[in-house]
C-alpha cells in the first residue's frame, strides 16, 4: 500500500512538471503583438525553409513564416505565408531574399526596400498583399551553374590542348634553353667582375689624379666666377663708376645740345661773313689784275648806260 502511495506521488510530480514546461513554452513562444499576413508566390526553388523560420527586415526579427504550400492561383509556384508585426515599415516597393543560416542549410527570409519613401504596404488579412521574391545568392548561383560550368571545361579542354604531349616537350626544350642561357649569363658575370677587377679598377687609379686637377681647375673657375660677380656688384652699385659714367655721359649729351643750340649758329653765320668777305676780295683781286692802273688812277667814271645821259650806242658794223 505504501509503494502504491509512493508511485502515484511520482506520477503527480511528473505530470505537474510536464504541464509547468508546456504553460513555460507556450508562454515564452506566444505572440504579444499585432501580427499582419503577407504571402509570397514564387516558382524559385525554397529549399531549407520551414514553417516558423524567422522573417527579418534588415537584419531586425519582424515575424515568422506560417505556411509553406503550393499556390492553386499558379501552377508550380510555392505559396509562403507570413506573419509580420503590424508595426515593420513594409512598403509597396519591399522585396524579399532567401537567405541561409551560417553552415545549418537552414534558410530564413529577408525583406528589404528599394525605396523607403514609397507608400506603406496596407495590409489585408481577407486577401493578404504579396511580396515578390529576388532571387538570392545560390539562385543566381544556380542559374548560372551551368554557364559557368561550360565555361569550366573550354577551359579544362583548353589546358589539355596545350598541355599535350608535343607542347610539354616544347616545354622541356624552352626551359633547356633557358637553363643554359642563366648559366651563359653567370659566366658572363663572372667575366666581366674579373675585368672590373683587373682593368678598370686600375684605370680608375690612374685617373684619380686627373680627376683631382679637373676639380682643382673647377674650384679655380668657381673663384675667378666668384670674384668677377664681385666686380660687377661693384660697378653696378649706387655711386658707384656705372652711375658715374651715367652721369658723365647725360653731362656730355647736355653740353652738345648747348653747342648745337647756341655755338654753331653762331660759327655758321662767322663762316657765311667769310665767305662773302672772300668773294668780295676775290672780285677786287681780279678788277685789280684787269686794270692794274685803277690802283693809281683810280678806276674812272663809270660809262652811263642805256637810258642815262650822255648813253652813246655803239654803231652796227663796228
Amino acid at each position: 500500500m505504501e509503494n502504491k502511495a509512493h508511485a502515484m506521488a511520482a506520477g503527480i510530480f511528473v505530470v505537474a512538471l510536464v504541464a509547468i514546461l508546456i504553460a513555460l513554452a507556450a508562454w515564452l513562444t506566444r505572440d504579444t503583438g499585432v501580427r499582419d499576413v503577407y504571402e509570397i508566390s514564387t516558382n524559385q526553388t525554397v529549399t531549407g525553409l520551414q514553417e516558423q523560420a524567422p522573417v527579418r527586415f534588415r537584419g531586425v526579427d519582424v515575424g515568422k513564416v506560417a505556411q509553406i504550400g503550393f499556390d492553386q492561383a499558379a501552377s508550380g509556384n510555392v505559396l509562403v505565408k507570413l506573419e509580420i508585426d503590424h508595426e515593420a515599415p513594409l512598403t509597396q516597393r519591399t522585396f524579399a531574399v532567401l537567405n541561409q543560416q551560417g553552415v545549418t542549410g537552414l534558410a530564413y527570409i529577408q525583406l528589404d526596400d528599394e525605396a523607403p519613401n514609397a507608400p506603406r504596404l496596407v495590409p489585408d488579412n481577407d486577401k493578404p498583399p504579396r511580396i515578390p521574391l529576388k532571387p538570392g545568392l545560390l539562385a543566381k548561383l544556380e542559374e548560372r551553374g551551368e554557364a559557368i560550368l561550360t565555361k569550366v571545361d573550354e577551359v579544362a579542354g583548353r589546358i589539355n590542348t596545350l598541355l599535350n604531349e608535343e607542347n610539354q616537350k616544347r616545354f622541356a626544350s624552352a626551359m633547356s634553353n633557358i637553363d643554359r642561357a642563366a648559366a651563359s649569363t653567370q659566366q658572363l658575370a663572372e667575366r666581366l667582375d674579373r675585368t672590373v677587377a683587373t682593368k678598370l679598377d686600375p684605370a680608375l687609379a690612374e685617373a684619380g689624379p686627373t680627376m683631382k686637377s679637373v676639380r682643382n681647375s673647377a674650384d679655380e673657375i668657381s673663384r675667378t666666377a666668384a670674384d668677377f660677380g664681385r666686380t660687377a656688384r661693384r660697378l653696378n652699385e649706387k655711386d658707384g663708376p656705372m652711375d658715374r659714367l651715367a652721369e658723365g655721359s647725360q653731362a656730355l649729351s647736355h653740353a652738345a645740345d648747348a653747342f648745337n643750340a647756341a655755338t654753331l649758329p653762331r660759327i655758321n653765320r662767322v663762316t657765311e661773313d667769310t665767305s662773302r668777305a672772300a668773294r668780295q676780295l676775290s672780285r677786287a683781286v681780279t678788277g685789280i689784275s684787269d686794270n692794274p692802273q685803277s690802283l693809281i688812277w683810280g678806276t674812272g667814271r663809270a660809262q652811263p648806260g642805256p637810258g642815262e645821259p650822255g648813253f652813246t650806242p655803239p654803231r652796227v658794223g663796228q
